[in-house]
Parts: structure tokens; C-alpha cells; sequence
């Protein structure tokens, strides 16, 4: 299994978003994946313009490394998200990159991964950010195996406690598990993929003359009638 992490703090890899993220590899490691670190930076993936040329031309016309990055993740099995909380949400880091994902949405175009979120906090509230995560994974195509987060207020020392660093690499493992057994998303994630699956299928048909690209996705990947 080959999975990207993407790591969404301005801190890098020297972070504690990134310490916990690791322990989450650190399982998928031990269950036999492979798995590539990108870190966010702020330049590395610049905010969107809504300029709709994805939608037309299926992709973005910036200058940066949003594309490579889009690349990397497609040709993956799996994909986890790592962000710190800022102000009750992600960073703006990994927020630029979910934005500029809207044709990515439109097509459910990392459609047959597996995936799972990472939080840390100061001071708490972690649960909300870890769905939100999840559920942009559900909406492009990816069926999110579950989260992990930690509240560093309450945390002495620089080692996670041990019942923060096991279910962090827990998570790892039943990613890994879950994509080696091609498991199915549980009732209520396959309720919203699907309702979401349909949505889209309707925006697509509805705007089709205006947007070529992903129209001719939708004819090729996912059945649609030309």
C-alpha cells in the first residue's frame, strides 16, 4: 500500500502535529505500507481563485506544486490528513489544499482510497476538525477508516501518553487492513458518499456545456451516459 501524508503546519516536521502523524505511519509502516510525508508550507499550495479552469480543463493553472501534489495522491492507495487546530478549524495551510480540490470533488476523483485524520490542539476541541477532515474525504471518493488526536495542554513531556500512542498507530494498521481487505465504508459514511455521489452526478449533467472536462470524467470513470 502506498499512502501520502499531508501534513498541514507551519511547524513541519519539527511540530507536534507531526510527531503524532508519524505514529500513525509508524503503524501503516509495521503493516507493510510505504508512505511519502508532504508537508504544507504555505507556498506550497497557494489559495484558490475560483477561476473554474479545473472544472474546464481538469487542471489548475497556478504555479505551484498543487498539481504534483494531486498527482502523487491519485496514484496512492490511501491518504491521511494531518493539521494542528487553528481557530476551530484546520490550518490555513491545509485548507488552501482542500479548496483547490474542488474539481477533485466534482469528479470524486480519489475515488477507491482509504483514509484516515490527524489533530492536534492546545487546548481541546479536536473531534469536530477530525470530522471535517473525514468528511472531505468522503466527498472526494475516499473512505475514511477513523482519526486520532491529541490535546497538548494536557500532556507533560514531549512523549504522547500511551493510550494516545497506540490508538495513533492502531489507526495506521487498520488502514493498512482496511485497504488490503477492500472494506466497505460503514452505514452511515456509505449514506453520505452516496447521496454526495448523486449530487454531483446531477451538478455534472446540469453543467456540461460549461464544463467539458469533468463532464467527459464522469462519461469515463463513473458510467455517466453521453
Amino acid at each position: 500500500m502506498k499512502i501520502v501524508s499531508l501534513l498541514g503546519s507551519p511547524h513541519g516536521l519539527k511540530g507536534n502535529t507531526a510527531r503524532l502523524v508519524q505514529l500513525v505511519i509508524d503503524g501503516a509502516i509495521d503493516a507493510g505500507a510505504q508512505n511519502e510525508t508532504i508537508v504544507l508550507k504555505g507556498k506550497t499550495v497557494k489559495p484558490c481563485k475560483g477561476c473554474d479552469v479545473c472544472h474546464v480543463k481538469g487542471s489548475c493553472p497556478q504555479e505551484d506544486e498543487f498539481e504534483a501534489i494531486k498527482g502523487q495522491i491519485q496514484e496512492a492507495d490511501g491518504l491521511i490528513l494531518a493539521s494542528p487546530n487553528y481557530i476551530f478549524s484546520v490550518s490555513a495551510q491545509l485548507k488552501a489544499f482542500m479548496d483547490r480540490c474542488c474539481g477533485v470533488l466534482h469528479c470524486l476523483g480519489f475515488q477507491g482510497k482509504y483514509g484516515a485524520a490527524v489533530v492536534t490542539s492546545g487546548g481541546g476541541d479536536e473531534a469536530p476538525i477530525a470530522g471535517y477532515m473525514n468528511h472531505f474525504l468522503m466527498i472526494t471518493g475516499i473512505v475514511p477508516v477513523g482519526a486520532v488526536w491529541a490535546t497538548m495542554g494536557a500532556i507533560q513531556g514531549d512523549r504522547f501518553p500511551d493510550d494516545i500512542r497506540n490508538n495513533a498507530f492502531s489507526l495506521g494498521q487498520n488502514l493498512v487492513k482496511a485497504w488490503k481487505n477492500k472494506e466497505q465504508p460503514k452505514a452511515d459514511i456509505t449514506t453520505i458518499m452516496k447521496d454526495f455521489h448523486e449530487r454531483m452526478k446531477q451538478l455534472i449533467i446540469y453543467r456540461k456545456d460549461e464544463w467539458p472536462y469533468e463532464y467527459g470524467y464522469w462519461v469515463r470513470h463513473h458510467g455517466l451516459k453521453s
